[in-house]
């Protein structure tokens, strides 16, 4: 009797796991925009090989700063992007993917007020290793000037190297990063540039069609691994907005219709 009891309750509790799954997926949009984010996410959080392409990114950023001068007439920076380079928001994806949404400023800017995310694999190691080498480390992101509190308690929680307000540049007027690379240029030279988006790495990324942005991947491809070191992110980007033309306002359905056109088979 014992025995059917315990079945009993593992199967009961096996029913309720079944139907909170159930549940979120029918609250969820069937698309493949949504569903595809999800997958993604699973990736990201569960993968060891996604966990692996970052340390092989950290580690050949590691050599190369092993591998440099000493600095001539200006000190090395590196300069970096935050999101999903050395903080993971794969946590934000889920929640948002469950309730089958995508991002929105919202949502977006309490979970950056939270000051949660973890840190990307390998970031934190490295960045450190290259302040021990006397290197500056600049964080240039996207966020916006709101988030400037939250990102800070985020970076300083792990006591990344440089996360002082003078060495945070948030993204003011433009999302361009490239103003903000000049005015680092100015007093220090930049030896490396790490990104999850090329458009974090040079301008000439910007605002290109997909095709485009191949074409310049092919003219910079002995600078991959050199000074451009990029992380991998297939939940989102701009390799993703320039499949939509940078039309931020499409529906769920519309977006579908392009990914699938976007697809070569047989």
């Amino acid at each position: 009797m014992k025995k059917l009891a315990l079945i009993f309750i593992v199967f009961a509790a096996s029913c309720t796991t079944a139907t909170r799954i159930s549940d979120r997926a029918v609250s969820s949009s069937n698309t493949i925009h949504v569903n595809g984010k999800l997958f993604t996410t699973v990736f990201q959080q569960r993968a060891s090989e996604y966990r692996a392409l970052c340390y092989q990114a950290y580690n050949i950023a590691r050599l190369r700063v092993d591998q440099l001068p000493q600095p001539a007439e200006k000190p090395f920076a590196i300069m970096t992007d935050i999101d999903e380079t050395v903080l993971s928001n794969a946590a934000y994806q889920a929640h948002q993917t469950l309730q089958g949404k995508d991002y929105d400023a919202a949502t977006w800017y309490d979970w950056t007020g939270r000051a949660d995310a973890d840190t990307v694999p390998g970031a934190l190691s490295f960045l450190n290793y290259a302040s021990s080498k006397g290197i500056k480390i600049f964080y240039v992101t996207n966020r916006d000037e709101i988030e400037r509190k939250g990102t800070l308690s985020n970076l300083q929680k792990f006591n990344f190297p440089d996360a002082v307000n003078e060495h945070l540049f948030l993204k003011g007027e433009i999302s361009s990063k490239e103003p903000r690379k000049q005015h680092i240029l100015k007093d220090y030279q930049i030896v490396l540039l790490i990104g999850d988006n090329l458009n974090d790495l040079s301008q000439a990324f910007e605002k290109k069609s997909p095709d485009d942005r191949m074409k310049v991947t092919d003219s910079l491809s002995l600078q991959f691994g050199k000074s451009l070191i990029v992380l991998p992110n297939a939940v989102y980007g701009d390799w993703e907005n320039a499949l939509y033309q940078y039309n931020y306002k499409l529906t769920p359905a519309q977006r579908d219709s392009i990914l699938r056109a976007s697809l070569h088979s047989y």
